[in-house]
């Protein structure tokens, strides 16, 4: 028997070799993270569409307040994320966290299936998927960098964030097959038991890492992790805990800057799409198929690089350059489209910067996490990546929309996106530098 299974276990092993470098020992942890991961943005993109749809049913002309109230429910939540997080070990709050979201799905289910159909009903589903997105995806990511040691980053992150990838994939199948059959509404139960397998998953990734040896991190090579074993209490700090390390740590602030950079970029490129293919199609039909061919694009190339480049990008130029990449090739992609802002560049160009993004540069921004304290990784990461996300979002809106005021059109403010994804590139690089010192500090001294 217990040949048999390791049997299993080697051939199992084999295949996945082609796809990433994982050890033997390891397999089980990739691949109760990968399906984790699924599970997590199929559960999102099931109740997306219901999102939308609230978003409507709350008023068009009410949505800027809809944003307005997102960002400000992400900044209620900062302090109470961080309030349980002192107070109970990794092993109960982030069960929490989920136990949360299941109770609010159930709580949104019982609502609609009674009929209530007020406005403000939609409004706050609409503002508690938009937190749900982000927030259960930065929870995610903490425990990840929590979990793995730099090295297994840089080797697993890839193929992990593939599975978010398929997720995303699936959980739009699901609405489209199931939505008419069997209801809008029950759907969310649907998305609730994607929540559930995530606790699972959980629970035995903890137990994988509880059942591997806690040498020193110098033998293991699990440097900068605190053991699970043993770790019964909570991480301790106040409520605003990560407001207070953010300001304190140039590291953190220069991530800040990345994420902020990162919004600002992606939201210009927004609103030049919107601007073309506006001006392209007259037709609402067609607009939706550019938006569809360009989504399945983005999504194919994504789970395509994250399997076979992202870990071979970061193991053959390091941390430092794979950070920058991608900022190097928008910034191409911005005078491309300043020299010629035509439909068939900007498609090229959002396709790219969107799969270069999840396929690439998102799995490398989280190894910057890999190399820090527990407060940073759950409590500073939760405020970068919920709060300062979110005001990067808003600011650069408002920002598109004063240099549009100010006479500038889409090739300007595209000159413009050029040298902001210099700077933007440069501080990916010093960042991943400095992780990579960080890390060889920690191997040398743990």
């Amino acid at each position: 028997m217990v040949q048999f299974a390791e049997s299993g276990t080697s051939r199992v092993h084999l295949w996945l070799k082609r796809l990433v470098q994982v050890e033997p020992e390891e397999i089980r942890a990739l691949l109760w993270s990968f399906s984790y991961f699924f599970a997590l943005l199929c559960s999102y993109y099931i109740v997306r569409p219901m999102r939308d749809e609230m978003g409507i049913a709350g008023g068009v002309e009410h949505l800027q307040w809809l944003f307005t109230g997102t960002f400000l429910a992400m900044l209620a939540s900062v302090p109470l994320f961080g309030w349980v997080t002192s107070r109970y070990p990794r092993k109960k709050f982030l069960p929490l966290v989920y136990l949360f979201f299941i109770a609010s799905l159930l709580l949104f289910f019982g609502l609609f299936r009674s009929g209530v159909t007020h406005a403000w009903v939609a409004r706050a589903f609409f503002i508690w998927t938009s937190v749900f997105n982000l927030f259960i995806v930065s929870v995610f990511w903490s425990f990840m960098v929590d979990l793995f040691s730099d090295a297994q980053a840089k080797r697993l992150f890839g193929f992990i964030a593939a599975g978010g990838t398929a997720g995303a994939l699936a959980g739009p199948v699901l609405t489209a097959t199931l939505a008419i059959p069997l209801g809008p509404t029950n759907l969310l139960l649907i998305s609730a038991a994607g929540l559930g397998w995530a606790m699972l998953c959980i629970h035995r990734l903890i137990a994988w890492r509880e059942s591997m040896d806690p040498e020193p991190a110098a033998a293991t090579g699990v440097s900068g992790n605190t053991p699970f074993v043993g770790n019964e209490r909570g991480l301790g700090g106040g409520a605003l805990a990560g407001l207070r390390l953010i300001v304190g740590s140039p590291y953190l602030l220069g991530i800040c800057l990345l994420i902020l950079l990162y919004t600002t970029l992606s939201t210009f490129l927004y609103f030049q799409q919107a601007q073309i293919i506006r001006d392209s199609f007259s037709d609402p039909a067609k607009r939706t198929i550019v938006f569809a061919v360009m989504d399945f694009a983005a999504n194919a190339l994504t789970i395509a690089g994250q399997v076979f480049l992202t870990s071979r990008i970061v193991k053959a130029f390091g941390l430092g350059w794979t950070l920058a990449l991608i900022p190097l090739l928008l910034g191409a992609g911005f005078l491309l489209l300043g020299l010629v802002p035509l439909l068939g560049v900007l498609i090229a160009v959002q396709i790219g910067r969107r799969a270069g993004n999840y396929a690439i540069m998102k799995p490398a921004r989280e190894m910057l996490f890999v190399v820090l304290g527990q407060e940073e990784k759950y409590k500073a990461k939760n405020v970068i990546d919920t709060v300062i996300y979110r005001s990067g979002d808003v600011i650069s809106a408002w920002a598109y929309t004063g240099l549009q005021a100010l006479g500038l059109g889409l090739s300007a403010i595209a000159f413009i996106a050029v040298p902001v994804a210099g700077v933007w590139a440069w501080i990916c690089y010093r960042l991943g530098r400095m992780q990579e010192a960080r890390a060889k500090s920690q191997e040398v001294s743990p």
